[in-house]
């Protein structure tokens, strides 16, 4: 009983910035309706700013630096401290005025991107500014213990327990009892009603962007002697922060702080479960991180019709989405160009022709899903590795050949697709992507990174032949032969056209009218429920083909090849391209990781390294200056330019592209 205790004491520290992170998530949805992914970003910011100051007196700014000390005096940890939590609540500001505050009336879709957008910002910005690799965190809570029935408790873990109290007493203080929280919790039920009596919704939000972000910043820096420092866990500890705050509706710090805290405590009860011989050896691992998914499902589930939503100053449209049609011309150029692409270049240009096709089909899952359906979802490469881990168990321990193991590999996707959207059937808007996310972490960690269930050296894959033809990756030197490229273009090809028939069809007029209104096209005959799961089936159906063909390419899989972050970047790569365009998938298929984009950072222009931060930049600029994407954008500037002649011709103006608004195909076509 004493070690189980000592367990409990133990996650209050983890715990604690759950809590708080959950604090602050409730806060910035009071003021702004907005669910923050990079609220843990700005802990991270703040833990490595005081790391580096501690170790050789450098304060690390996005841009430049100051030198404060030395490595033989540097500055106190007080003053370390204070500009780490000053340089949290500045990134919050920023957050607030340069990205969110524009996005204020923008979908919810635009929203969760620059989200996201900002979290990979932050994070790929400390690893090229931050020298991680040494930097290490310096205690700063008292080093001393106690025992609590027998079990030696950390004083630490309790004071950080405290703060995370203390930090949601103080929140719920401003929102219950001062003049400007009851003004921003009233304006986020009526904002037209708020800037009638004389106050700034958007002053107000950025007080509270402020404090949330000094309060994340705190505890990452008294709590990162404890954990430790990495890249990733800061920025990851959102989603049982996520978890915490759902519990908590979304509107009580108590219950969101309590929750946080329990979280944190039952994660290292697992660990110590762990050690015992009766626990499952293939629940040994990851199975702590797989807690928070299901925690989100059943508070979502239970409380999701209780979850406010911010009142506004209008409604706010979904981008309009362009309908596919299949002509000859422009396809058969289209595949001359992948083609010619493919024959003229060799090695890591190949690789990166090759890879450009296969991530432009997972792209084309998530504009289905995305896009045509308005079900916003993360985990489109969870899906992918899950096909390519399955692929690896079907051709090479059970000899199933090429194309059928592909396509069986492809169907548990499509299974493990289903799974995940059912929570769409209740749950939507950022919610979901709540919820896709989580389910993708708790799949890396609980699938991928098992060791029960994947080998650490990686899963080999026998190369796909056909007709006794070899159509393998390699050969001799060749990175990537001839042979295999023309396959995965054949492959991506009839995907695509098969896709873009549905889309065009009247089952896309289908997911178009659920995407816009799910009563109104109910009212219409449409099953909502069998739409939107099928939406999902053929979504994780495209990204297991393109996690098949992944796997082909680099013949041994390992769980890097499916992170979360890689998700991440493919579709902050698929919404600058246009998510809601076949084109849009083409161009994020380009700029994809490892792409032919990628491949010119890094072999052309020598920019390798900063490829993360870019694409994270390119797609904060995009959510706020240019939503609809380039494929957008271009299909904009083509038609002004179709209007402009035929002004000049005196003709009158063109015809519009042929975009659909949503509620003007429910009521037209369906």
């Amino acid at each position: 009983m004493a070690q189980f205790l000592q367990f409990v004491f133990l996650g209050l520290s983890t715990g604690a910035v759950y809590a708080v992170l959950a604090s602050s998530l409730v806060a910035v949805h009071a003021a702004t309706g907005i669910i923050n992914f990079a609220q843990g970003a700005f802990a991270l910011w703040a833990v490595y700013v005081v790391a580096a100051l501690r170790t050789d007196g450098t304060f690390v700014l996005p841009v430049g630096s100051l030198a404060l000390g030395s490595e033989d005096e540097p500055p106190g940890m007080l003053l370390a401290a204070l500009l780490g939590v000053g340089s949290a609540a500045v990134w919050a500001l920023l957050a607030h005025l340069l990205v969110f505050r524009p996005l204020r009336q923008a979908p919810v879709l635009a929203q969760v991107v620059a989200s996201v957008g900002l979290m990979l910002f932050i994070q790929a910005l400390v690893g090229l500014r931050f020298d991680t690799e040494d930097l290490f965190a310096e205690p700063i809570l008292p080093d001393s213990t106690l025992t609590v029935a027998g079990a030696l408790v950390n004083v630490s873990d309790l004071i950080l327990a405290g703060v995370a109290i203390a930090v949601a007493a103080l929140l719920y203080a401003y929102f219950r009892f001062t003049t400007a929280g009851i003004a921003t919790r009233a304006g986020s039920e009526d904002e037209l009603a708020a800037r009638l009596t004389g106050y700034s919704p958007d002053r107000l939000a950025a007080i509270v962007w402020v404090m949330t972000g000094a309060a994340c910043g705190l505890i990452g820096v008294l709590a990162a002697y404890t954990i430790g420092l990495n890249e990733t866990s800061y920025t990851f500890y959102v989603i049982p922060a996520l978890a915490a705050a759902l519990v908590g509706r979304l509107a009580s710090f108590g219950t969101a702080c309590a929750a946080g805290l329990l979280l944190g405590s039952f994660q290292a009860v697992i660990l110590w479960a762990d050690s015992k011989d009766v626990f499952p050896s293939w629940a040994q691992a990851g199975l702590g991180d797989a807690v928070p998914f299901v925690v989100v499902i059943i508070a979502l589930f239970l409380l999701g019709g209780r979850i406010p939503a911010r009142g506004s100053l209008g409604a706010v449209k979904m981008p309009a989405v362009q309908i596919p049609r299949i002509r000859a011309v422009p396809t058969v150029l289209v595949l001359a160009i992948a083609v010619a692409a493919i024959v003229c270049t060799t090695g890591t240009w190949r690789f990166g022709v090759v890879t450009s096709i296969i991530l432009s089909l997972i792209a084309l899952s998530l504009v289905l899903l995305t896009g045509y359906l308005g079900q916003i979802s993360l985990a489109s490469m969870a899906f992918a590795g899950a096909a390519g881990f399955a692929l690896s168990k079907l051709a090479d321990s059970w000899n199933v050949p090429f194309p059928l193991g592909m396509i069986a590999a492809a169907l548990v996707a499509t299974a493990l697709g289903i799974l995940v959207g059912v929570p769409a059937l209740r749950i939507r808007g950022a919610q979901l992507a709540v919820v896709t996310l989580a389910a993708a972490l708790a799949i890396q960690s609980f699938v991928f990174n098992n060791p029960s269930l994947t080998p650490a050296q990686g899963n080999l894959i026998a190369d796909p032949t056909l007709f006794g033809i070899d159509l393998g990756v390699r050969e001799g030197t060749d990175l990537v032969t001839l042979r295999f490229a023309l396959m995965v273009l054949v492959v991506v090809a009839i995907c695509t056209l098969a896709v873009m028939r549905v889309m065009g069809g009247a089952t896309g007029r289908a997911l178009l009218a659920v995407r816009s209104n799910e009563r109104a096209a109910a009212s219409v005959g449409i099953d909502v429920a069998s739409t939107k799961l099928l939406g999902f089936a053929v979504s994780a159906f495209l990204a297991g083909i393109g996690g098949c063909l992944i796997g082909y390419s680099r013949g041994q899989l390992s769980a890097a090849s499916f992170t979360v972050m890689i998700g991440l970047t493919v579709l902050a790569m698929t919404y600058v391209g246009g998510i809601t365009s076949v084109s849009g998938a083409f161009i994020a298929g380009t700029a994809g990781p490892l792409g032919v984009g990628y491949v010119f950072l890094n072999q052309t222009l020598e920019l390798g390294e900063y490829y993360e931060l870019i694409a994270a930049g390119v797609l904060l600029l995009m959510a706020v200056l240019n939503p609809v994407g380039v494929a957008g954008a271009m299909a904009e500037a083509r038609h002004h330019l179709q209007q402009a002649r035929a002004r000049r011709s005196g003709r009158g103006a063109a015809a519009p592209e042929p975009v659909a608004d949503a509620k003007e195909k429910a009521a037209a076509h369906v």
